[in-house]
Order: C-alpha cells, then sequence, then structure tokens
C-alpha cells in the first residue's frame, strides 16, 4: 500500500523560498535591529501591513527558521525589513544581531499572516494599536500604511516599555508624528521612567488603558477597530480590558509573539496513527508516534512541508482536517473562523485516531 504515495527528499534550499541579498542591517536599540533586504530581481515583494517573513539559517549545523514581523511600509516605498529583538537564548535572534551584515543573502519565506486590517483609500476608521517590547514590528507598518493611504483616518498608540532606552522606533515615530499631526497620537508607558517623563510610568495596567480609550475617543470615527501585539502578560491586560469595556471582539485583532501556556497532550491509545498528509498535489503517509506532531513526524519522515514558529502562533504549516480525529493543541495563530472551517497547525496537532487525513495549505 505505501508503494502508492510518493516520498520526497528534503531539499537544503525550497524553490519556492526567496533569496534575499541584505540591503543594510540598523541598529534600533541596544538589543533590537532592523534587517532591511533588497528587492528581489523578480519584483518588489508583496505583503500587507502587519504579515511576517520567516527567515531561514543554519546554525550550528541545524537549520533554523523564525517568524519575524515587516515593520516596513510598501505605501512608503520602503525596502522590507524585519526588526528584531535580541533574546536570552533565543538562536535566530542572537544570530541575527551577532552575524547579518550587508551583503549577505539569506533564505526566506514568503509573506505569511493573518494579523492584518482592511485599508482602503475611502477608509475612515479610528485605529488604536497596543504595543510592548517589540510588539511594535507589525503595529509599526500597519500605523505608517493606514496614516499614509487613508487620509481620513487616525491611529492611537498606547506602546509599553522597559525604559527610554527601549523603545524601538523612537525617532521614527516622532517623525511619523510631525508628519500626520493630530490624526497620530502616540502615548508611552515606561516600567522606569526618567524624572522629568510626561507619560504613563508603571507597568501598564486597565486604568491607564480605560483613560486612554476616555480621551482619545473621537465620536466622528463610526468605524473603530483594535489592534495589540506584544508581550502575553501585556497583551492579556489589553484584552481583558476590552472585554470590560463590552468592546466586540470582532473588531478586537491580537498577535502573539510567544506561546499561550502549553497544555498536556494526552492520547489513551499509545500506538502510532497512520496519518495522510496530502501536499502540493501528492499523498504522503507517515505513522505518527504519540511523542511527536504531525509536523515533526513528517518532517522526520522525510516529507518537505512547509513550516515556521513550530508553537502555534504563525500559520506555515496550516493544514485542513479532511478526517479523523486530533488533538489541535494551542494554535493561537488561526483564526476563529478557520478553527469553524476546520483547519489546524501541524506543527501543535497530535494524532488521536487511526487514519487520519490532512491538506496542507
Amino acid at each position: 500500500m505505501f508503494g502508492l504515495f510518493k516520498k520526497k527528499t528534503k531539499s537544503t534550499i525550497d524553490s519556492t523560498n526567496l533569496q534575499l541579498t541584505i540591503k543594510e542591517v540598523v541598529k534600533e536599540t541596544k538589543d533590537a535591529v532592523s534587517v532591511v533586504f533588497e528587492e528581489p530581481a523578480s519584483g518588489a515583494i508583496q505583503y500587507q501591513p502587519g504579515q511576517y517573513l520567516t527567515l531561514i539559517s543554519t546554525i550550528d549545523g541545524k537549520k533554523i527558521r523564525r517568524a519575524y514581523s515587516l515593520s516596513s511600509s510598501s505605501a512608503y516605498n520602503e525596502s522590507p525589513t524585519v526588526t528584531i529583538k535580541r533574546v536570552e537564548g533565543g538562536r535566530m535572534s542572537n544570530h541575527v544581531s551577532d552575524t547579518f551584515k550587508a551583503g549577505d543573502t539569506i533564505e526566506v519565506m514568503a509573506p505569511m499572516g493573518s494579523f492584518v486590517i482592511e485599508i482602503k483609500p475611502e477608509g475612515k476608521k479610528h485605529l488604536f494599536l497596543f504595543g510592548g517590547g517589540s510588539g511594535i514590528t507589525p503595529l509599526m507598518s500597519i500605523a505608517k500604511t493606514t496614516l499614509k493611504l487613508e487620509p481620513n483616518s487616525k491611529v492611537t498608540l498606547l506602546y509599553a516599555n522597559r525604559d527610554e532606552e527601549s523603545i524601538i522606533f523612537k525617532s521614527k515615530l516622532e517623525a511619523l508624528k510631525a508628519e500626520h499631526g493630530d490624526r497620530l497620537q502616540v502615548i508611552h508607558c515606561l516600567e522606569t521612567a526618567p524624572t522629568d517623563w510626561s507619560g504613563y510610568s508603571g507597568y501598564l495596567t486597565k486604568d491607564i488603558i480605560k483613560e486612554v480609550l476616555d480621551k482619545s475617543q473621537d465620536e466622528q470615527y463610526t468605524n473603530v477597530q483594535y489592534m495589540t501585539c506584544g508581550p502575553e502578560p501585556m497583551m492579556n491586560i489589553v484584552l481583558e480590558s476590552l472585554e470590560g469595556l463590552n468592546i466586540p471582539q470582532e473588531i478586537i485583532h491580537k498577535e502573539s509573539f510567544t506561546p499561550a501556556s502549553a497544555t498536556e497532550v494526552v492520547i489513551d491509545d499509545s500506538a502510532d496513527k497512520l496519518v495522510t498528509i496530502n501536499l502540493d498535489g501528492e499523498s504522503h503517509q507517515v505513522m505518527v508516534p504519540n511523542s511527536k506532531s504531525i509536523l515533526e513526524a513528517g518532517l522526520d519522515d522525510g516529507i518537505d512541508m512547509p513550516y515556521s514558529c513550530q508553537s502555534g502562533l504563525c500559520t506555515a504549516c496550516r493544514g485542513k482536517l479532511v478526517k479523523g480525529e486530533i488533538d489541535k493543541g494551542n494554535a493561537d495563530g488561526l483564526t476563529d473562523s478557520e478553527k469553524e472551517e476546520g483547519y489546524v497547525l501541524l506543527c501543535v496537532s497530535h494524532a488521536k485516531s487511526n487514519d487520519i487525513e490532512v491538506t496542507i495549505g
């Protein structure tokens, strides 16, 4: 039976990926850099503000993939740029900061991500953005594009950081404010603030969020949207605050950089499960043990499956469950509508029943 199914050998470089040359590396703060890429010869990279690129590098002999949000805006004719904050123990973030330089060629997956919002020239909205630390990166792209392409829209940004030196894009936000005037409001909150600080100080709280919303509401805007990205504790405060103010879930958008607390996967039957994986018009069968996700088992079996974060945050390994039963794990990267349609993220999915079938895409 297995002879009817083709098996691909994993290639060193995926032919569908982009090979991008670094134009420059810009130091934003003491622990954050922006990697600016040249546009490929085939034409400008098409992406929506809020999406991310997945960088692929070999570190200590192992190929590592990590997703990083685009902070650039094509509305400003900016070169595609990702901004990366060094993380203690982060293999890719430290590798980028220590080794990336102008002229290097990097393998990159095409832009992905659903943390986006509709932007139209005739649009008129009030966009509230709540960022923390490196969570500013997709929000910066969204803010710039909205202000540039929607002249009747307004953006309010509440940005929380450890201290003044940690504010990524501080001068760029000031320049954006100078360009757009009252259409952009930037409010900072610092855990440790200098004595002459005019913004909020201390940890971001529900009271601060409510005060900002109360002061910033503008009755002329009937279309109001809320977007948040940053550390999980900070985002929880934002989401709880919005929920407490009875703001509808459908106008609240979030992007996680870290996975939610993992739940233990318990499969009653210890036997390996047969999973059929449909990919690029070909079908592959793999036996999946309880100890591995469907993605892990597929990669170990030599199937060249797409993936990026491996923690349920992005959608690179998204698949649709055709039949069978799986433990879907913490698939934070999927929207509620995607989950209702039967989509799963294979990096956090474990086989529960036998004879499972998934189609990647």
